[in-house]
């Protein structure tokens, strides 16, 4: 089988294909013949679709979301990282192997690091700031709330193209 170069804007630009993704995002365990159905499709050209969303890297993966709290994870904490002098490739290999940590952010401004961590109780954060106060500054913010869960990005549909006229 011979792979044929994805264009991602070909892709953006097709309704069908954003019907797919706005479906896999409400539920992502939909079947391909429930999907095929909803979207008025052949089950094999709906799983060619989804095949070559995948492929393109639209669609990045499938994961399970749990529940922090139900996990027993009862705090959440956002973590700004000012890391010293030549420690800041040392920050993220770090992060990488602390298990609290869930997210990992390389930003702009007098921080250079932004990292999510869950923990089972408050008296856990030191133990993960101990572990970055040897590269650098730290700033903590516990999470109170959040008003507005985890979701994917808006679908953006590429612009149609103009046909040209001869």
């Amino acid at each position: 089988m011979v792979d044929i170069p994805v264009n991602i804007k070909e892709i953006l630009e097709d309704h069908k294909n954003i019907e797919i993704l706005k479906l896999l995002q409400r539920n992502p365990r939909m079947s391909i013949a429930e999907l095929a159905r909803k979207i008025r499709m052949s089950n094999p050209a709906a799983k060619e679709r989804v095949r070559r969303l995948e492929k393109s890297g639209v669609i990045a993966g499938y994961r399970l979301e749990l529940d922090p709290k139900a996990a027993g994870h009862d705090i959440t904490a956002f973590v700004r990282i000012r890391p010293l002098p030549g420690h800041l490739p040392k920050i993220s290999a770090l992060a990488q192997q602390i298990p609290e940590v869930v997210e990992c952010h390389r930003v702009t401004g007098e921080d250079c690091f932004i990292l999510k961590v869950h923990l089972p109780e408050i008296a856990s954060l030191d133990r993960v700031l101990d572990r970055f106060l040897v590269h650098g500054q730290t700033t903590t913010s516990i999470v109170q709330s959040s008003p507005v869960p985890p979701r994917s990005p808006q679908l953006l549909m590429a612009p149609a193209r103009k046909s040209r006229k001869q």
